[in-house]
Formats: C-alpha cells, structure tokens, sequence
C-alpha cells in the first residue's frame, strides 16, 4: 500500500521551522536540530510555542503535506490542508448519505460495535494474563455485558439510542481499566473518564494519544478523498472532523488504550512525570511527552495482519485501509462497514 506515513512532531519550546531548498530545517535559538526532506513527510505536528515561517507552510502545502498545530496537552488548535485530493463525487456521495438517516445509524453501529469490540477483546486479554482470579473474573465478567451491548444496539432505531449503548458500555469499560495496569497501579489510577482538563495521569496520556489519533485518522480520510468534517455518528460542528471523530472509535482501544497500558506496564513512564496544574488538570512533562509519541511511532511501524482483507501491514496503515473500505460503502460498492477488531 503506497501511503507515506512519516510524520514530524516538534515539540521543543521556541523551535522555528523554516524551508531549506526543498526540505524542512528545524532551528532552535538559531541551531539547526534538523534538517528533512519535505517529500519524506506525509503531515507535521507541531506543539505549542513552535512557529513555522511562511515560507515552510507554502512549500508543504505545494507537497500536500498537512500541518497540525496542537497545544501542550495536545488539544487539536488548527489544522493546514493543501487542495482537497479525491473524487468529487465521492465527497457528493458522502454528503448525501449523511443527510440520510439509515444510512447514518447503520454505519454508527458499525463504528460503535467495533469500538465496544476491541474494548471487549483488551478487557479479556487483561483476563488471561492476569494472576488474580478475582480480578480475572471481574474483567470476563465485564467483557460479557460489553457483548451484550453490541448485540441489544442492533435493535437501536436513532443515533441517540446507538450512543446511549456507546455510554453505558464506555463506563463499564473505563470502570474495569484499572484492572489491566500490572505495574505502578498506586500511582496511575483512573477514576472514570475526564478531559479539558484531565484529572489524572492515566486520562492526560488517554487525551494526549487520543489527539495523536485523530491527527491520523483525519490524515487518512484526507488521503482517500472523503471530508473529514462530515460525520454520520458525530453531529456537524464548525471546526469539529467529525468524520475522524468516526472512524476513530473503532482504533480508541485498539491504538491509543492499548499503547496507554503498554507505556504503564513496562514502565516507559512514571508518576514524576506529571505535573499537577491550577484547577485540578494533570499536564505531562517534556521528557513524558517525547517518550508518548516515540512509543506511538514505534507502534505504528508494527506489522500485523489485517483481519478482514488478510493481508500483512503496519499498524500505522490501518486507518488508512479502513478509510477506503468506508469510502467503498459511501459509494455503493459494498453494503455494510466493517471495522477493525483486532484480538
């Protein structure tokens, strides 16, 4: 699959990026740190106090590289497209389906029982590598009432009764979390799910890789040619990618969760890393922050074998795959989505 996947984060405070001929410099107090060429890159990530010279943001918008300015959190601030690639028609297509409304509450299933799916399949895996049979058990037993919500959302006849499934099934499983931290559980402890901003270390690395997510899922149904602000499951919003928001229901546990629990257990970060902010929010530090995002390319660059297609590819690819395989169904071409639930 021809996708470039390269991404440039920069997250030094004061780093100025600027065009160097026809590749990307990176300086910091007047020192270059880094020098790339800019048709390696696939979209740039910058954080906070980062500038980029015009110069910089013309030359990636000539190459159709996106810019993605994020805070320090990594709250989604603006995001900087070339031209719209793709067929229009296909974007038509879109557009038309989301004013329907089957069509909107037959692919939010889709997206939500593959969410609750992958959220299923993380808790039953905690199961079996688990030494406590009580905690075991807690975790089998909360993996069945996360079955019992896809199976009861078949029925659900609106997108409000599709998200109240998605509610109450997201509660059970942030409720069970906790139990799939092996290591350093007295000091990364979830109580419940928060943002804007997060209460805990666990719900700062949550938003943090989350927002790393969305940056690729909108990368991805850029690439394939559909608008990632037309959503079917989450409602229109000036400035929201609800269509991102979509598709990365299904990669929540899947990519960032799953990377969360991964960071925790073997100890890639640690409780001094996190800084405790007036009114109560939870920053991670520089040093924390680097570590989230070289463990989320590292990740990314995994090959596995995709289950509906059965074909090997990174981890990183997947959101691109799943991008044409719901472009194929907001064209006609298959019947029904079917998202990506990896055991």
């Amino acid at each position: 699959m021809d996708v470039k996947l390269n991404t440039l984060y920069v997250m030094t405070e004061g780093a100025y990026l600027h065009r160097d001929g026809l590749a990307l410099k990176v300086e910091v107090e007047k020192k270059e740190k880094l020098r790339v060429p800019v048709h390696h890159l696939e979209s740039v990530v910058v954080f906070d106090q980062v500038m980029v010279s015009p110069s910089a943001m013309g030359l990636l918008a000539e190459q159709g590289v996106s810019v993605t300015f994020l805070s320090y959190s990594g709250r989604l601030l603006a995001r900087v497209d070339a031209p719209v690639s793709g067929n229009v028609l296909l974007r038509r297509k879109q557009f038309r389906a989301a004013d329907d409304p089957e069509k909107c509450i037959a692919l939010a299933k889709s997206f939500i029982a593959g969410k609750i799916q992958n959220a299923r399949n993380t808790l039953m895996r905690a199961a079996r590598e688990s030494e406590s049979p009580v905690e075991s058990d807690g975790l089998k037993k909360t993996g069945e009432s996360l079955a019992s919500y896809i199976r009861n959302m078949e029925k659900a006849a609106s997108l409000d009764e599709v998200r109240g499934h998605e509610g109450m099934a997201s509660r059970e499983y942030f409720g069970s979390l906790n139990l799939c931290f092996r290591q350093q559980r007295e000091d990364f402890v979830l109580d419940g799910r928060n943002r804007r901003p997060p209460k805990d270390p666990v719900n700062a690395l949550l938003s943090f890789v989350y927002a790393l997510l969305l940056h690729d899922c909108v990368a991805a149904l850029s690439a394939t040619g559909l608008d990632p602000n037309v959503g079917f499951l989450h409602g229109d919003r000036s400035g929201k990618p609800s269509l991102a928001l979509d598709l990365m229901e299904e990669f929540r546990t899947l990519s960032a969760d799953r990377l969360v629990l991964s960071l925790v257990n073997r100890k890639q970060v640690s409780a001094k890393g996190f800084e405790k902010r007036e009114g109560g929010g939870v920053e991670m530090d520089d040093a924390t922050r680097k570590a989230v995002v070289v463990a989320w390319q590292e990740r990314k660059k995994e090959i596995l074998t995709h289950p509906l297609l059965d074909q090997q590819c990174t981890v990183g690819q997947l959101a691109f795959i799943q991008a044409k395989l719901l472009a194929r169904v907001i064209r006609g071409d298959d019947p029904v989505y079917i998202p990506c639930i990896l055991k």
